[in-house]
C-alpha cells in the first residue's frame, strides 16, 4: 500500500476539530497503515530514549515516560478497531488482517525488551515500597503487565510466547470477521403473510422495509436482534421460527470458509500454551491472578451457588411455560427451544396482561435518550447538549458535548444506535480517547455508545422495547463510567478496572428501567403524549422475575462453558460441539438440538475479552443488587447516594483495588443474598 504523504494523512496532523475528536470526515481507509506505522516507529524511539537514558532507573524517568510513550498510535489504534466494530467494510477488514499481527509484534517488542524491564524491575524493587496511590499502583501494574506479558521468558520460551500472541491476533479478528459475515450473509424473504400470523405491526413494517431496501416483494428477516428477537417472540409458524432459531444458532459451524470450529480449538489451545509458558496451570488460573474473584475456586463456587439456588425454580418455570404450550398445542407437544419464547411471552401476557409490545408506544428513542441524559442530570448534575460541529463517523452517529454540574466540559459522547451491514451485533461502550492529568491539564475523554436497536420506519419513530431501554441503560452506566474518569494516567482511568468489576457501573443502571419515579420523567406514548399508566409500571414490577430463573441458568451455562475452555491443562483434540454439551449440561433444561453450537460465535470469549471471564457478569450482577439497595433505602434520585457512587467508584478507575472501592461506598462487603431477595428465590 502506497504511503500517503505526511500532509494528506489527517492522523499525522493537530486535529483542527472540537475537543480534538477524531476528523472522521476526513479519514479514510489508506490512511491507517501509513499513521500505524508511523505511530509504532515513534514509538520504538520513545522506547529507546527510556532504555539509553544515562540516568538511573526512577518511577519518571522510566515508568511515567513509558506510560507516556505511544501516542499516535494509541490515537490511531483507537480509531481503527473501534470502526472495524462499528462500520468496517471488507476493506477495512482485509487490513485488519494484516495490522492486527503486526501491532501484536510491536507490543512483544516492548514487552520482551530485556533492557526495558530491568529498569522497570529496578524501580520496581528500589521504589514500590515508598509511592502511594496512582503512582503505586502504576508501577504495580506495568511490572506486572510485563511479567505478565513473558519479559521473566528466556531463549526459546520468550520466542514462543512471542509466536503464539502473534497468531493469536490473527486468529481473534479472523473468528470476529467470520461471525459478522455469518449474521449479515443471511436474509429470509417471507412472501406469505399468513405465516407472520402473531407478529406485530411495528415487526411487520420493519421486515417490510427491510425487504424495500433490498429491492424484494414481501418481508425481510435477519439474525440481527431488532429482527430476529421479534419473530421468535410473535412468529405463531413453528416452523418458520424453527428455522429462524437454527440459522441463528448454527452460525459460523458450517462447512464453508466462515467455519469457526478449528479456530476456537487453536484459539484455546493457544491461551492454554501462554499461561503454561508463564508458569500456570491453565489460561484461567492465569486470568484470575488479576480479578477480583482471584481464583477458579471462587467463580466455580458463585456458579454453583447459583445453579443450586436457582435450578429448582427454573425447572418450575419450564413445566409452567410446558403446560401452557401444551394447553394451546396439545397435551403430547413437545416444548423445544425455538417454542421458548413465543410460549413464555404468551403465558406471560396472560399471567400479568403485559404484552411487551404494549409498551413499544412509551419508549419511543428519542424520549428514551432524554430520559437516561435526564437521569444522570438528576443523580450528578451534568447536562448534554448536541453538538453537530464534531465529526462522526456514520451519519447515524451523534455527538454530544457533556458538561459537570458546576458547568465545566466533562466528555464528548457519541451515540450509535441501529443496525447496519457494517456494524457487530450487539451492544457496547468504547471510547476514542480515554482521560488522563499531563502538566497540569485534564484530559478529558471521548466516549462511544454502540447499540443494535429496532429502527424507525416510514410510519413511525424508532419505539423500543424495555429490554431495549435495559441495554441503554446497561451501555450508559459503562459510559458514565468512561465520562467521569478523574486519573493522573490512562492506563488507570475510567473502565481500566478489573473485568469482574467493570459491569457494576453498567449493571445498577438498569435497576432504574421499572422504577416508575424514573419511568414517568419520559415514558409518553409518541402519538397522544400520554404518560405511560401506573398500571403498566406495577405489572412491570410485578412481572420483572418473570423466568428469572432460566435466565440466570442461561448466564450460568455460559459462564461454565467459557471456564471449561479456559481451565483445560491439556491440549484440546476433541470435537467442539459434544465438549460444548457436556460442559455447561447441568444448566440446559429444554431439549438439546444438535447442530446448535454456541462456542463458534461466541465473541465475548474468543475475541471479546471475557476469556475465563464471563462469569463476571454474574459477579457484578451480586455487587450491582447489593449496591442499588442503597438507593433503594435513600431514594433512587439521592444526591448523596449518587454522588458517593460516582466518587468512591465511577471516578476512580483501577486506581484502587475494586473491593476496597466498593466497601468505601457501600460499608461493607457484597454477599448474594440481595441478589436472591431482588429475584424472588429469598425472602
Amino acid at each position: 500500500m502506497a504511503t500517503i504523504l505526511h500532509a494528506q494523512n489527517p492522523f499525522l496532523e493537530a486535529y483542527d476539530t472540537p475537543y480534538q475528536t477524531p476528523p472522521f470526515n476526513k479519514i479514510k481507509t489508506e490512511h491507517y497503515e501509513p499513521a500505524l506505522l508511523e505511530g509504532m516507529k515513534r514509538q520504538n524511539v520513545e522506547i529507546e530514549a527510556i532504555i539509553n537514558n544515562d540516568e538511573a532507573p526512577t518511577f519518571q524517568n522510566t515508568i511515567v515516560a513509558l506510560e507516556r510513550s505511544g501516542e499516535l498510535l494509541d490515537r490511531v489504534a483507537e480509531v481503527f478497531f473501534n470502526l472495524i466494530e462499528a462500520e468496517a467494510d471488507e476493506a477495512m477488514q482485509e487490513l485488519a488482517q494484516v495490522l492486527s499481527p503486526a501491532l501484536a509484534e510491536h507490543s512483544n517488542r516492548i514487552s520482551l525488551n530485556e533492557k526495558l524491564f530491568t529498569r522497570i524491575k529496578t524501580v520496581y524493587e528500589q521504589e514500590y515500597g515508598s509511592l502511594t496511590g496512582e503512582d503505586k499502583m502504576l508501577l504495580q501494574k506495568t511490572y506486572d503487565g510485563f511479567v505478565r506479558s513473558g519479559a521473566n521468558l528466556a531463549g526459546e520460551a520468550k520466542e514462543k510466547y512471542r509466536t503464539l500472541t502473534t497468531e493469536l491476533s490473527r486468529l481473534t479478528v479472523r473468528f470476529a470477521q467470520n461471525h459478522l459475515k455469518e449474521t449479515h450473509s443471511y436474509v429470509k424473504v417471507v412472501t406469505d403473510q399468513q405465516q407472520l400470523e402473531g407478529l406485530p405491526e411495528s415487526a411487520l413494517e420493519s421486515a417490510a422495509q427491510a425487504a424495500k431496501e433490498k429491492g424484494v416483494e414481501g418481508w425481510v428477516f435477519t439474525l440481527q436482534a431488532p429482527s430476529y428477537i421479534p419473530l421468535m417472540t410473535y412468529c405463531a409458524d413453528r416452523a418458520l421460527r424453527k428455522e429462524m432459531y437454527m440459522a441463528y444458532q448454527t452460525r459460523c459451524s458450517h462447512k464453508n470458509e466462515c467455519n469457526n470450529e478449528e479456530i476456537v480449538k487453536r484459539i484455546v489451545n493457544i491461551r492454554m500454551e501462554i499461561a503454561q509458558l508463564m508458569g500456570y496451570r491453565t489460561y484461567a488460573e492465569y486470568v484470575l491472578r488479576k480479578r477480583m474473584a482471584e481464583n477458579c475456586t471462587n467463580v466455580y463456587k458463585l456458579l454453583n451457588q447459583l445453579l443450586e439456588a436457582y435450578l429448582p425454580t427454573a425447572l418450575k418455570e419450564r413445566e409452567e411455560v410446558q403446560a401452557f404450550a401444551s394447553r394451546m398445542e396439545g397435551r403430547n407437544f413437545q416444548l423445544m427451544p425455538w417454542d421458548w419464547a413465543y410460549y413464555s411471552e404468551k403465558l406471560k401476557n396472560d399471567r400479568y396482561q403485559l404484552d411487551a409490545e404494549i409498551l413499544r408506544p412509551y419508549f419511543e428513542l428519542s424520549k428514551v435518550k432524554e430520559g437516561v441524559f435526564g437521569l444522570a442530570t438528576r443523580l450528578y448534575g451534568i447536562t448534554f447538549s448536541l453538538n453537530k460541529e464534531i465529526p462522526v463517523y456514520h451519519p447515524e452517529v451523534e455527538a454530544y458535548e457533556v458538561f459537570d454540574k458546576n458547568g465545566h466540559f466533562l466528555a464528548v459522547l457519541y451515540t450509535d444506535f441501529h443496525p447496519r451491514e457494517t456494524k457487530q451485533s450487539g451492544a457496547w461502550m468504547t471510547a476514542f480517547k480515554g482521560q488522563w492529568k499531563e502538566n497540569g491539564e485534564d484530559s478529558r475523554p471521548h466516549i462511544s455508545i454502540t447499540m443494535n436497536f429496532t429502527k424507525p420506519t416510514e410510519n413511525k419513530p424508532a419505539l423500543l422495547t424495555l429490554n431495549e431501554v435495559e441495554t441503554f441503560l446497561h451501555e450508559f452506566g459503562h459510559a458514565l463510567h468512561g465520562m467521569f474518569a478523574d486519573s493522573t494516567y490512562a492506563s488507570l482511568s475510567g473502565t481500566s478496572v478489573y473485568r469482574d468489576f467493570v459491569e457494576l457501573p453498567s449493571q445498577i443502571m438498569e435497576n432504574f428501567a421499572i422504577e416508575k419515579e424514573f419511568l414517568h420523567t419520559f415514558a409518553k406514548h409518541y402519538q397522544t403524549g400520554e404518560l405511560l399508566p401506573d398500571e403498566y409500571v406495577s405489572r412491570m414490577v410485578e412481572a420483572s422475575n418473570f423466568n428469572v430463573a432460566y435466565a440466570c441458568l442461561r448466564q450460568v451455562g455460559f459462564g461454565l462453558l467459557d471456564m471449561a475452555w479456559y481451565n483445560r491443562e491439556t491440549t484440546f483434540v476433541g470435537e467442539v460441539k459434544p465438549y460444548e454439551r457436556a460442559s455447561w449440561k447441568q444448566t440446559q433444561i429444554l431439549p438439546f438440538v444438535e447442530e446448535a453450537c454456541m462456542s463458534v460465535q461466541f465473541s465475548h470469549i474468543m475475541n471479546g475479552g471475557y476469556a475465563a471471564g464471563y462469569y463476571s457478569y454474574k459477579w457484578a450482577e451480586v455487587l450491582d443488587a447489593d449496591a442499588f439497595s442503597v438507593f433503594k433505602e435513600k431514594g433512587i434520585f439521592n444526591s448523596e447516594v449518587a454522588d458517593s457512587f460516582r466518587k468512591n467508584i465511577l471516578s476512580k478507575g483501577g486506581t484502587e483495588h475494586p473491593m476496597v472501592l466498593y466497601k468505601r461506598f457501600r460499608g461493607q462487603e457484597p454477599t448474594v443474598d440481595a441478589l436472591l431477595r431482588r429475584n424472588g428465590i429469598k425472602e
